[in-house]
């Protein structure tokens, strides 16, 4: 009822229970504020906050019942809530068990207020609710069952749940930020999030870009985006469309939108002013030259050049002229301070490229660490947020400021982002897109926005996770179970569940009992029904995935999902073993909660019916150490096969998913469509990792860290190994089976085997490498022992014990 509306806070305690089920039920508008003092319910004629009185609102909006008999139960409900001592909460109950022994409602034969507020209450009560879990009230327990699962008592705790969940998070995330930014003025404050246009944005980008829109938020105040184009060796326009792509697709828009090459004449102005004020130099240092003295704290031969030659090369440097070629300018700090940031950098260099933007206007271009507090200062920046990689040269941002008379920008700086088997370099991604290894910048293996949102990363998980952070300082290799846990939380109560049955040694199995084939409407959520619905076929002959076939015994009775029992009377193995054949005997009447095993199936194709075939794939990590070192060559670490495809078969419901949709192969985990099955292409689906420890390991690490690749051949073990899955991933149960996916010992490391074996006579020595045919690998433990020999006391025969007894015969008790 749109003209209704019931606002409550999530926190409230006692929590109004009987209004928010009641308004739920009559389809009355529901707020959550965390704010408010009291529920309050707004009608078109008034607005009421006593909860007597709202409920006095919404109970005639409720089917009615016999008056006396329905407010007896009303009163009942009122005083529920203050019953806490144990007799008198059994006692209660027991008077409404005996009620509900031969009626289904409190009062007549449907629902009414007497039914949600007794309902209520008992929710609302804990001693109530923990009597009610020893099941010694069937016949209550039955209805509570009843009204908790109406469609009406899901939504509202469902939502209930949700805003008690965002009031936890939004605690959580305003006492990480309880500092605030120093210096902060509300309507004042201006971020800035400034990327360089030379790549995609990955994962680490977010970060800043999501705090600064968020402290900008915080202060009600202003985001501005500008792209940090200083480079024309190396950036592109293309870069900044999708960097503009990438942030709607994280929600985030700026106020306004510039580029640092707006400045370059300003830029070129300030520099000037460097060198006129004796702050500055140029220099014509050979580069190796002048790093290793400022590592050494040796002056420049050219630092004490007197402003008016340092000008002259300036101008030089301006127009192109080759004479200044190798010349560049530098800001004359200091020599040899402790911080070598601010040991006289370079701001300033000759570069005869195009820039994108500009042309060939300019041949000088400012650095990034001239050029950012300059502007930063001049767009009227309040608060510059860096990752605390750049903290040794924030003195020199300050010193930049000072020096040419700016405007102060106040820098607070976080923690940079760091994932366990991850690169964020753009130089190494861009290494693996031109080596052909991933199919781009949007491949679901990296870690770019594009990335991790084809990988099934949803931008509400990915805010929560950053924002979860807070400001912390620590450079730590964060695992990826936590944003993949948010993820599922966030896609679980939505994402449509379908089935798929993989094409590899599927089994086909013969039921007994069905005669025909038949269709119905099953949900595609059973817990949210306003996800859909989709078309379950049952007939005679169904399909089973192979694992499932193998695991059944003889007579067992299993559970077909959506549709009963079975029992399995008999299997056909193949000469290799595997499942062929299946036969079984439908046993409807059968009770699935004594079943171990709950099965997906899909019945046999017809014209009317068919099966679509679907591709299952899935990732592991790019690398196989969970964090390269600084003299660690990338190619070193390569993981040799870190994409998985399992042919599969689905059902015709499949045809409806689109892609970029979320869905839930049932027992197989969560997928995004990459490709939705048209134009006579086949439909593919990524899996989507769901957070859980066990699937989070790399398929190429093993118990003491990283296999070299060069050692071993790097796959996927089979079920329950402990290499499985990348970003949190189970490997596919087809592509374990593959003959090539173990691990094999190369012909070096076996020669080196065999040559020791040989030379001692077939002895394995204890720093032998084994290779066991399992794929694993490992050294032998010794065996040895420091006992001293002892000799056999009598003959060196082994003796074998008598088995003679001097017992004497006793008769059995049972002999007759």
């Amino acid at each position: 009822m749109a003209d209704i509306t019931l606002t409550l806070s999530p926190t409230a305690t006692p929590f109004p229970w009987a209004a928010l089920i009641t308004a739920y039920y009559v389809s009355a508008n529901v707020k959550f504020e965390v704010d408010a003092a009291a529920p309050s319910l707004q009608t078109k004629a008034s607005t009421v906050s006593d909860l007597e009185a709202i409920l006095g609102e919404l109970s005639p909006l409720v089917a009615q019942g016999d008056s006396t008999k329905q407010a007896s139960f009303v009163s009942l409900a009122k005083s529920l809530p203050t019953v806490t001592a144990y007799p008198e909460v059994v006692g209660a109950l027991d008077n409404l068990d005996d009620h509900f022994a031969y009626r289904t409602f409190l009062v007549g034969h449907s629902i009414t207020v007497a039914d949600l507020w007794v309902w209520s209450s008992l929710k609302g009560n804990i001693q109530a609710l923990g009597v009610l879990k020893r099941n010694q009230h069937v016949h209550l327990s039955r209805w509570y069952s009843y009204i908790e699962s109406l469609p009406s008592t899901q939504a509202a705790t469902t939502a209930l749940n949700d805003a008690r969940a965002t009031k936890a998070k939004s605690s959580k995330t305003a006492s990480s930020f309880a500092l605030g930014l120093p210096g902060a003025v509300e309507g004042q404050v201006v971020t800035r999030f400034p990327p360089e246009p030379s790549g995609y944005l990955h994962i680490g980008h977010t970060k800043a870009a999501i705090l600064n829109q968020y402290f900008a938020a915080m202060y009600k105040g202003k985001l501005l985006i500008r792209f940090d184009d200083t480079n024309p060796a190396k950036e592109k326009a293309q870069f900044e469309t999708t960097i503009l792509e990438d942030l709607k697709l994280l929600d985030i828009k700026g106020d306004s939108l510039s580029h640092t090459s707006d400045y370059f004449k300003e830029l070129h102005e300030y520099c000037v002013q460097l060198l006129k004020s004796g702050k500055g130099y140029a220099d014509d240092t050979d580069q190796m030259q002048m790093r290793q003295e400022r590592m050494d704290g040796i002056a420049s031969k050219r630092r004490d050049s007197s402003p008016e030659d340092n000008l002259k090369i300036f101008e030089q440097m301006t127009s192109g002229d080759p004479a200044a070629q190798g010349w560049c300018i530098r800001a004359k700090i200091s020599v040899d301070d402790p911080n070598k940031a601010l040991r006289d950098p370079v701001v300033y260099r000759m570069n005869l490229l195009p820039h994108h933007r500009t042309g060939d206007k300019w041949k000088v271009y400012p650095t990034y660490d001239f050029a950012c507090p300059i502007v930063d200062s001049m767009e009227g920046v309040t608060h510059a947020l860096r990752t605390n990689e750049y903290r040794d040269r924030n003195p020199q941002y300050e010193w930049m400021q000072e020096a040419l008379g700016l405007r102060k920008t106040t820098i607070w700086d976080f923690s940079r982002v760091n994932f366990v088997y991850t690169l964020l370099s753009k130089r190494k991604l861009l290494w693996f897109v031109q080596q052909g290894l991933v199919q781009g910048w949007d491949d679901p293996r990296f870690p770019t926005v594009r990335g991790i949102r084809r990988r099934g990363l949803t931008i509400e998980a990915l805010k929560q996770y950053m924002l979860s952070q807070g400001p912390s300082q620590a450079t730590i290799m964060l695992e990826w179970d936590g944003i993949w846990a948010l993820n599922k939380k966030i896609i679980d109560p939505i994402a449509p569940r379908y089935w798929a049955i993989e094409k590899k040694d599927l089994v086909k199995v013969t039921l007994e009992g069905q005669s025909g084939v038949e269709a119905k409407a099953q949900p595609l959520h059973k817990k949210n029904p306003d996800v859909g619905e989709k078309t379950t076929v049952y007939g005679p002959e169904i399909y089973l995935d192979q694992e499932d076939g193998a695991s059944f015994e003889d007579n067992e009775e299993i559970t077909l999902m959506d549709w009963g029992n079975a029992i399995v009377k008999s299997k056909t193995k193949s000469t290799s073993g595997t499942i062929e054949s299946i036969v079984m005997t439908l046993h409807l009447a059968g009770d699935f909660k004594k079943t171990k095993k709950k099965i997906t199936w899909l019945t046999a194709p017809s014209d009317v019916h068919p099966l679509v075939p679907v591709t299952l794939i899935d990732y592991d990590y790019l690398i196989s150490k969970k964090k390269l070192e600084e003299d660690d060559d990338v190619k070193d670490f390569v993981t040799p096969q870190t994409e998985f495809r399992t042919p599969a078969f689905s059902d015709a419901n499949i045809l409806k998913v689109k892609k970029g949709d979320i869905i839930q192969f049932e027992r197989k985990g969560y997928f995004i469509c990459d490709r939705a099955a048209e134009d006579g292409k086949e439909a593919e689906f990524v899996k989507i990792p769901d957070g859980k420890a066990a699937s989070l390991a790399s398929k190429a690490a093993g118990a003491g860290g990283a296999v070299p690749p060069e050692k071993v051949d790097v796959v996927p073990k089979t079920k329950g190994g402990a290499g499985k899955g990348g970003w949190g991933k189970s490997g596919p149960p087809s592509a374990a089976k593959s003959p090539a996916n173990v691990l094999t010992p190369t012909k070096e490391s076996v020669s080196k085997l065999e040559s020791k074996s040989d030379a001692d006579n077939g002895a394995v020595k204890e720093g032998d490498r084994l290779f066991l045919s399992d794929g694993t690998s490992g050294f032998p433990i010794p065996i040895s022992t420091k006992m001293y020999d002892v000799k056999r006391v009598v003959g060196d025969a082994q003796g074998t014990p008598s088995s003679e007894s001097t017992m004497y015969p006793v008769k059995s008790v049972y002999d007759v």
